[in-house]
């Protein structure tokens, strides 16, 4: 199962990016998740694997309070970003959301063009002085994308006009339009082929020189090709964290040997 190209050079110790402290989440009286206590590293690609509905989406969406737009969701415990409480009252989820950026499963391109949808982010959060300096952060975050060489000549066409590959890779470059820290992914290959695939988790590799990457995973051979740090969710606990190697041929925890080998999920 294990095949470790990226992932098996040497992990180095990075500072704390985020840091979970006895998080719980509650859907009304449903307790989602229990007890996490987790600690991502800056400049590193965290994985997240587990059997569907063990938490491990949720969680991630609480990196950047995206469950403040469930009703019955409730969030109890610390994530603290760079040290200060994400979910202090005076913390500006729009904000937040900027420095958190986040890629879902589906890719979804707004319906505009190439080139606004990765204007939009930097318009509203006003970094671009001038039509210039937007231009420069639209090339910039389409290279960062992968993407630039097949969309430059056609940035006013609709963004939805491309392949779905293509699509994903333009939601990773509107992400980093607008200068986040953090990029939290969700499954960002499961509707895609492998050879599309394939292009965006050597983007992942790229994308940890500058950013603390979070991608949940139903793929284990993903999480193996692609993370440094992989996290194990079961029934909405964090059963095991570590050095994906470690996580993946020699875990701690029984729960983590069955997932690993198929003996649950």
């Amino acid at each position: 199962m294990y095949d470790a190209p990226a992932s098996e050079q040497k992990v180095t110790q990075n500072e704390t990016k985020i840091a979970a402290r006895n998080v719980q989440v509650f859907y009304g009286s449903t307790h989602a998740i229990k007890d996490v206590n987790v600690e991502i590293e800056d400049k590193t690609v965290t994985a997240f694997i587990g059997p569907s509905g063990c938490g491990k989406s949720t969680f991630l969406r609480c990196l950047n309070r995206m469950n403040d737009t469930i009703d019955i969701c409730r969030v109890e415990g610390d994530i603290l970003l760079d040290g200060e409480d994400i979910y202090d009252a005076r913390v500006d989820p729009v904000q937040l959301r900027a420095k958190v950026g986040m890629v879902f499963q589906k890719p979804n391109p707004f319906p505009k063009s190439i080139y606004d949808n990765i204007a939009y982010g930097p318009r509203i959060h006003g970094l671009a002085k001038n039509k210039a300096d937007l231009d420069d952060i639209v090339e910039k975050s389409l290279r960062r994308g992968a993407i630039w060489d097949e969309v430059k000549d056609r940035l006013h066409a609709p963004g939805t006009g491309l392949s779905g590959g293509q699509q994903q890779r333009l939601c990773i470059a509107r992400a980093v339009a607008t200068e986040p820290e953090v990029l939290l992914m969700d499954e960002p290959c499961s509707a895609l082929d492998p050879i599309a695939t394939g292009q965006v988790e050597e983007l992942i590799d790229e994308l940890r020189e500058n950013y603390s990457v979070v991608i949940v995973t139903h793929s284990m051979q993903q999480a193996a090709r692609v993370s440094q740090k992989t996290a194990f969710f079961h029934l909405g606990n964090l059963v095991e964290y570590g050095e994906t190697g470690q996580i993946f041929t020699n875990p701690v925890d029984p729960r983590t040997e069955s997932y690993i080998t198929g003996r649950i999920g």
